[in-house]
C-alpha cells in the first residue's frame, strides 16, 4: 500500500501567552512572557515560586456546553477549548461538513493530569494526625472517603480527556491516549499521522493538553532541581541556550490540530496550513532525567525525521528547538542539532518558545509545531528570549531576543524530548 499524504487543515491552542493560535503566535513574535508569579497555589515558601499560568481562562467562553466539565481538570477544559478552534479552523465546527464521516475521524492526544487535590488530601492526613507528625492510615481512609470527589478523582486517568474530546465533537474513530513525558504531543501527532497514512482514519484530531502547576507537581520537580528559581526576576528564568540558564519553567496548556488526508483535504475544499512530512522517534536508553551526554537518541531522531521527510538536511530553515533552558538538554539538543544537520546547523535559524511560554509538559510539541507552521507560512521567526550570555557548547542562531524575518521557509523541524529519554522530531513543510 503506498503512504497517503498528510496535511494540517486545523490549528488550535490555549496557552500562556493566550487563548488562541493568533493571540499566542502575535505574542511570541514580539517577545512576549507569559511568566509570573504562581496563583494557582501559594507557592511561597516554595523553592521556585512562579510558572506560566493560562490567565483568566473560562471554558463556557468557547463551548455552551461547558457546565458539563465543571468536575473536568484544566487539561480536559483546555483541550476542549483547542479543540474547538481547531475544528473551526478546518471549517468542521458545524455538523464536521459534507462528506466527512465521523467513523474515520479519530483522537490522539498527548495528555497529562490537569489538576491533584492537595488541599483535600493534606486535610485528610491532618484529621488523622494526632501529633501532626505521623498518620493514622485507617483514620486517613476514613476521612478521605468523606471528603475526595469521586468524579473529579476520576478525572486524573490521562484518558479521561481524550474521551471527553471524543464525546463532546461526536468523533467516532481510533482514540488513544499516549503520555511520553514532554514529548507526547509531538508523539501524538506522529502517530495521528502514521494512521493517516496508512489508511486507519481520513482525520485525526491531534495534540496534548496538560497542568502541572499544583503543589505536587512544583514540589517534584523541585526535587529533582529541574526548575529555575529565579525568583526575583520571573520573566527572565527562562533562557535556553543561555550560559545562565538555571532550570525550566513549569507551564500549562492545550495544542490541538486537525491532520487530513490529501486528497479529502482537497475534496472538501479545506485551507491547508502545512504538509507533515517527517516523523522521527528514537529513545535514548539512558537516564530517567537526564539526556544522553552525545546526544546519540537527539540526533538520531532528527536524522530519521528529515530522511522520513525525504528532503535533505540543507532544506530545513528553521527549527523550533525543545530548548528548556536546563544545562543539560540545551547543550544535547545542540549537539544532536550538529549531528543532524552538519555544517548547515550554524547557518540555520533555532529558536524556543519555552522562553516565553514555559514548559508545557504533555502539550508542549503540538504547540510548538503549530509556532513552527506559522513562522514557514508568515515568514517571520519568534525569537529566544532572555538570551544574553553566550555558552561556548551553545554555539548555534539561537534568533536572540528579537523576531526576525526569513522568507522562502519550505521545511521546518520541530524537536520534544521527554524525561526517560523520549525524542520526537516532526517535519513540516510548506504545501
Amino acid at each position: 500500500m503506498s503512504r497517503r499524504r498528510v496535511v494540517v487543515t486545523g490549528l488550535g491552542m490555549v496557552t500562556p501567552l493566550g487563548h488562541s493560535v493568533e493571540s499566542t503566535f502575535q505574542a511570541a513574535i514580539h517577545g512576549k512572557s507569559g511568566i509570573d508569579r504562581i496563583t494557582h497555589f501559594r507557592a511561597d515558601t516554595f523553592p521556585t515560586t512562579f510558572a506560566a499560568e493560562v490567565k483568566n481562562f473560562a471554558l463556557a467562553n468557547f463551548l455552551k456546553s461547558a457546565g458539563h466539565y465543571a468536575k473536568c481538570g484544566v487539561n480536559t477544559q483546555f483541550s476542549l477549548a483547542a479543540a474547538q478552534e481547531a475544528l473551526a479552523d478546518a471549517n468542521l465546527h458545524i455538523g464536521l461538513g459534507r462528506g466527512v464521516n465521523r467513523e474515520r475521524f479519530g483522537v490522539y492526544l498527548g495528555a497529562g493530569e490537569g489538576s491533584e487535590d492537595f488541599d483535600t488530601v493534606i486535610g485528610g492526613a491532618a484529621l488523622a494526625s494526632a501529633d501532626g507528625r505521623t498518620v493514622d492510615a485507617g483514620k486517613f481512609f476514613t476521612a478521605a472517603l468523606g471528603m475526595l470527589d469521586a468524579e473529579r478523582e476520576a478525572e486524573l486517568e490521562m484518558h479521561t480527556t481524550s474521551g471527553h474530546v471524543a464525546a463532546e465533537f461526536e468523533l467516532l474513530g481510533p482514540n488513544f491516549t499516549c503520555l511520553t513525558a514532554c514529548a507526547a504531543s509531538a508523539q501524538a501527532v506522529g502517530e495521528a499521522t502514521e494512521m493517516i497514512r496508512y489508511g486507519d482514519a481520513d482525520l485525526m484530531l491531534a495534540g496534548g493538553a496538560h497542568s502541572m502547576i499544583h503543589a505536587f507537581g512544583v514540589s517534584g520537580f523541585n526535587l529533582l532541581t529541574a526548575l529555575s528559581q529565579r525568583n526575583d526576576t520571573p520573566q527572565k528564568a527562562s533562557r535556553p541556550f543561555d550560559l545562565t540558564r538555571d532550570g525550566f519553567v513549569l507551564g500549562e496548556g492545550s495544542g490541538m490540530m486537525v491532520l487530513e488526508e490529501l486528497e479529502h483535504a482537497k475534496k472538501r475544499g479545506a485551507k491547508i496550513h502545512a504538509e507533515l512530512t517527517g516523523y522521527g522517534t528514537t529513545g535514548d536508553a539512558y537516564r530517567m532525567t537526564d539526556p544522553h551526554p552525545a546526544a546519540r537518541g537527539a540526533g538520531r531522531c532528527m536524522t530519521d525525521a528529515i530522511r522520513d521527510a525525504g528532503v535533505f538536511s540543507s532544506d530545513i530553515g528553521y527549527v523550533n528547538a525543545h530548548g528548556t533552558s536546563t544545562q543539560a538538554n540545551d547543550e544535547s539538543e545542540t549537539m544532536g542539532l550538529k549531528m543532524a544537520l552538519g555544517d548547515r546547523a550554524y547557518k540555520t535559524p533555532v529558536s524556543s518558545s519555552k522562553s516565553m511560554l514555559g514548559h508545557l509538559i504533555a502539550a508542549g510539541g503540538a504547540v510548538e509545531l503549530m509556532i513552527a507552521i506559522l513562522a514557514m507560512n508568515r515568514g517571520i521567526l519568534p525569537p529566544t528570549i532572555n538570551y544574553e550570555t553566550p555558552d561556548p557548547s551553545c554555539d548555534l542562531d539561537y534568533v536572540p531576543n528579537i523576531a526576525r524575518e526569513k522568507k522562502g521557509i519550505r521545511h521546518v523541524l520541530s524537536n520534544s524530548f521527554g524525561f526517560g529519554g523520549q525524542n520526537i522530531t516532526l517535519v513540516a513543510s510548506r504545501f
